[in-house]
């Protein structure tokens, strides 16, 4: 039934536009979530087909950048973790895959190491690495040793299409990165196949191209403590929106205060323990990696918290963000609640600079 409902809230931002002449519409099952691509305005034919490529491309995508599953990444992980400080490990990498580590690996340096892929035994030890996971808290010495081996990404080294790292902890998990990927990845398919208007949602990764009908594409983002949207927003041509939020991939144990407490998959690189200061983060992304950027940078907002986001925001070039405070507080910036149109009822908002 978590699952059921996971899936559910993973759609953060439903798409809002309703059905119209010559629009079409496909779903798959990819990287964990529903995906739904829509094309408005062609003949049925090639709505089809490159929908159809796609999907295709997103499938190829998840096999190859899944960290615990039989692929690439899971063959490069394989051998890092062989590595030592004084035998580097070693092994050829495919040339598509090095771009994205190399991406990876600048994201993860301009956001101070708040987004860090090179934390995917954490992600395993929490359980968070399985579709389905238990509510149970890891050993807190084996949290501490993996903190204090300090996996980074700028511990992998490549040179031409070899990848060498000497420490042992890392392990390479896109999970933070790969839905964004791959809607840039499908927006310029589509724009080479002479597709104006398109809407890509990745579980709640929307990217919007050009307009359905003359009008915007509209998105609601999910509101994190109830069924519904927080509020609806019209999204530009090339902009892309993406949501971390505590409520997509969580479980919940008993504190020792009474009560349940909540542990999401938000991991903080710094203490090896869940982000619980933010309820959900969703920021606006423009430029030619739209897509790759406002998957990427939701997270270090989020794991910054109340204190430090707008600053981390600043740091990864968004302008437009919204954050929901672990008590429910809600600020966004004076840019983006222009654009925003609220729900019934309209929550208190601190608006910043």
């Amino acid at each position: 039934m978590r699952l059921i409902r996971g899936l559910l809230l993973g759609m953060l931002l439903a798409v809002l536009a309703g059905c119209g002449p010559k629009i079409h519409k496909q779903q798959s099952y990819v990287f964990g979530t529903l995906v739904e691509i829509t094309v408005y305005g062609e003949e049925e034919a090639k709505a089809r087909r490159v929908t159809d490529q796609v999907l295709k491309d997103f499938d190829e995508l998840h096999q190859t950048l899944h960290p615990w599953e039989p692929g690439t990444l899971e063959r490069i992980n394989g051998i890092l973790a062989l590595a030592t400080p004084t035998a580097p490990a070693k092994i050829s990498v495919p040339p598509g895959v090095i771009p994205i580590i190399q991406d990876a690996t600048r994201l993860s340096e301009q956001s101070e190491g708040l987004f860090n892929p090179a934390i995917g035994n954490l992600v395993r030890l929490w359980g968070f690495h399985s579709d389905t996971f238990e509510a149970r808290l890891p050993d807190p010495a084996a949290i501490k040793k993996l903190v204090q081996a300090k996996p980074r990404m700028t511990d992998l080294h490549l040179d031409g299409l070899s990848l060498t790292d000497t420490n042992p902890a890392v392990r390479i998990d896109l999970g933070g990165y790969a839905k964004g990927y791959a809607l840039d990845l499908a927006a310029d398919y589509l724009r080479s196949q002479g597709v104006k208007n398109a809407l890509i949602n990745i579980g709640g990764n929307v990217m919007a191209l050009g307009s359905k009908g003359g009008h915007p594409w509209k998105v609601g983002i999910q509101h994190p403590r109830k069924a519904g949207a927080l509020a609806v927003l019209e999204l530009q041509n090339g902009e892309a929106i993406g949501t971390s939020g505590d409520y997509q991939r969580f479980f919940e144990v008993d504190g020792k205060r009474g009560g349940k407490k909540r542990y999401c998959h938000l991991i903080d690189p710094r203490t090896g323990w869940p982000a619980d200061q933010a309820q959900a983060v969703t920021v606006i992304a423009h430029g030619p990696h739209a897509g790759t950027l406002s998957d990427v940078a939701s997270k270090p907002l989020f794991i910054a918290g109340p204190a430090d986001w707008r600053r981390m925001a600043t740091k990864m070039g968004i302008s437009e963000a919204l954050f929901v405070a672990a008590d429910g507080t809600i600020s966004v910036t004076k840019t983006l609640n222009r654009r925003l149109a609220w729900e019934e009822p309209i929550p208190q908002v601190n608006v910043v600079e």
